[in-house]
């Protein structure tokens, strides 16, 4: 079933959800009207679902979306931040509310949590986004991540709904730990009645070859809500949603989406400030002759390094 009844926000809640990074400036950098022409493309075929997060710098292509026609309690937005007090908290919630011109976010997560220490460190904006919730303002609060600890902290406390976690058959892009212990904490999750909704199913682009396999792994895993990935055109969306349907994918759809070969791309006007490689969490990134350089085996392709750059030389392609 491509749908699936969630007791969180009271929805049906598409199985797919559409991660909305692949199409803004730190990867495709598609202009906000063709970003949100494909945005309609997904809600036509049954997606309902949006991942963002403020790093991601493009609310306007949803802004644009939810303009054509569009009835707002039909969709579901899920955007993230990196607020760590009362004031960036505000402030964040702020411009995501104006920039797309929406009166409620229907999650709102702490992006890249680590651990119970950095659960602690933004507790004073995690107060903020509660108090948001109980306006309406927030329909549910979580955090997103790339380690397990964080997951293991949120098993310790009790306000979080939301989890959106790296869930790939390889464990790619994990920092801190293997797919199975991964696929052991979202059982106990589930059993605290968390919306889980899963990141990099190909492995940020690296799985991309055994497409079926890896799909085929994340969509049945009962403890995952639905399953955010990257898509950059038409032809990918069709796919996708097709392929998560349970129906036939055209052979010629499938060799189109394996053949895509994405990767970091670093410019050669860089500078070598390693600002990059003090951002990257994969530890994808170190400096050589004064240059910064990537090992494509350990890079996710989340572009958020290119954020760090003064030089703007950095880009997934």
């Amino acid at each position: 079933m491509f749908n699936k009844y969630n007791d969180l926000l009271g929805k049906n809640i598409s199985r797919l959800c559409y991660g909305t990074l692949t199409i803004g400036p730190l990867q495709r950098g598609f202009d906000s009207s063709y970003g949100a022409s494909l945005l309609k493309k997904a809600f036509d075929l049954g997606i309902n679902f949006y991942d963002t997060a403020e790093i991601y710098d493009n609310y306007d292509h949803i802004k644009k979306f939810l303009q054509m026609d569009i009835n707002r309690e039909n969709v579901i937005i899920s955007t993230k931040s990196y607020a760590y007090d009362e004031a960036t908290a505000k402030a964040s919630l702020t411009k995501a509310l104006e920039e797309m011109e929406t009166d409620y976010i229907d999650m709102f997560l702490l992006h890249e949590q680590e651990s119970s220490h950095t659960l602690r460190g933004h507790y004073e904006a995690i107060e903020y986004f509660l108090k948001a919730k109980e306006k309406g303002l927030i329909r549910a609060f979580g955090i997103s991540t790339h380690n397990l600890e964080a997951l293991e902290a949120v098993l310790k406390v009790d306000y979080i709904d939301v989890v959106h976690a790296i869930v790939n058959q390889k464990g790619f892009g994990i920092v801190d730990g293997s797919i199975e212990e991964m696929l052991d904490l979202l059982i106990k999750l589930k059993e605290k009645n968390i919306f889980i909704y899963g990141m990099k199913p190909l492995g940020g682009g690296h799985l991309i070859n055994s497409y079926k396999e890896s799909m085929d792994f994340v969509l049945n895993i009962d403890e995952l809500d639905s399953i955010a990935i990257g898509m950059q055109s038409e032809s990918e969306i069709k796919a996708n949603v097709l392929y998560a349907s349970g129906r036939v994918v055209p052979s010629e759809v499938f060799e189109d989406i394996e053949s895509i070969d994405r990767k970091l791309l670093i410019h050669d006007w860089c500078i070598g400030c390693g600002k990059c490689v003090e951002r990257c969490q994969q530890h994808a990134l170190k400096l050589v002759n004064e240059k910064a350089t990537v090992d494509q085996s350990k890079c996710v392709m989340c572009g958020y390094c290119a954020a760090t750059c003064p030089e703007l030389c950095i880009k997934v392609i």
